[in-house]
């Protein structure tokens, strides 16, 4: 039974569309687990690179889902999706019936929520599948996959989430999958604020920095965050795994759904703000740890390097 279940789930065809930071290296991941995948995106160089990892190209969404069985989309904003999904030469267009869409973009829960009612009226399924782990996860196959929809659908794909995922996770319903998301990027996104005034609190007092970092790591405010986002701060290396205005984006619609429901959210909208200031200045395309470039500028102070960055790294 188990051979013959791997078997189904291998001759499965899959679509991708968005081979952005993330997306590219995710349907890499599903290409190095044997899957057929027929991939789709305007920038024709990402799509030429697909092909030649062993990919088939599509010239639309459409021809994506004439192809697939399964169809994933990871795109910038909750517009992108729809357009592509249920737009001129969408994916529905192409599409049989039956087909599952899985999106593992960060949109909002109202969006998810249409577009998973617009595909159900087409006799399509959907799950809101966004990720968490930035580039290097997505990269090595151990994102975390938040999930929404019905938990048939879920089980269907669930092997398929595990060629990019380590831990997943079916949060609820539709909706459910990227409203967890909406709460992991408040937690991402403060807690870069709050490493952001300690670096820059402890770099003017004149401390080491990567002394404090190796001090404080092990303990209570040791974190994925700090792992991830101090050794590049430290090298100013801002070269984007999450950019700025990607996680505004973010943090608009956990403002907007905030509002919706009553929620005041103080240090998130503060977090919002100094996006938005950095974003004025040209940094849009700036990974998020930039956001210590706020601060420097408060404080007319630069945080330092360290003279030994590759044992920073190693750790």
């Amino acid at each position: 039974m188990k051979t013959l279940l791997l078997r189904r789930r291998k001759h499965m065809k899959l679509g991708f569309i968005g081979l952005g930071i993330m997306g590219k290296p995710m349907s890499l991941n599903l290409l190095k687990n044997g899957f057929e995948v027929t991939v789709f995106d305007i920038n024709q160089s990402a799509v030429e690179e697909m092909v030649e990892k062993g990919a088939r190209a599509a010239l639309s969404p459409s021809e994506v889902g004439e192809n697939s069985d399964l169809i994933f989309t990871m795109l910038p904003k909750g517009e992108h999706v729809k357009s592509v999904v249920l737009g001129k030469n969408g994916v529905v267009e192409g599409a049989k019936e039956g087909a599952i869409i899985v999106d593992m973009s960060s949109i909002s829960p109202v969006q998810s929520k249409e577009i998973a009612e617009a595909l159900a009226d087409k006799g399509m399924e959907m799950l809101d599948a966004p990720v968490s782990g930035g580039e290097p996860k997505a990269i090595d196959g151990t994102l975390a996959i938040m999930v929404g929809g019905k938990e048939t659908v879920y089980e269907t794909v669930k092997s398929v989430l595990q060629s990019m995922g380590k831990d997943i996770t079916l949060v609820g319903d539709h909706g459910c999958g990227t409203t967890a998301k909406l709460a992991n990027q408040i937690l991402v996104n403060v807690h870069i604020a709050a490493m952001s005034e300690a670096l820059i609190l402890a770099s003017k007092a004149g401390i080491d920095i990567k002394k404090m970092y190796e001090a404080i790591r092990g303990g209570l405010a040791g974190s994925a965050v700090l792992d991830a986002k101090v050794p590049l701060i430290l090298e100013r290396n801002f070269i984007a795994g999450g950019r700025i205005d990607i996680n505004a984006k973010d943090l608009t619609n956990v403002m907007e759904t905030a509002n919706s429901i009553g929620v005041p959210l103080p240090l998130t909208s503060q977090v919002l703000e100094m996006f938005h200031s950095l974003m004025a200045e040209g940094k849009a395309s700036d990974d998020h740890g930039g956001l210590i470039q706020f601060y420097e500028k408060l404080a007319n102070f630069e945080v330092k390097g360290v003279e030994n960055e590759d044992s920073l790294l190693s750790k």
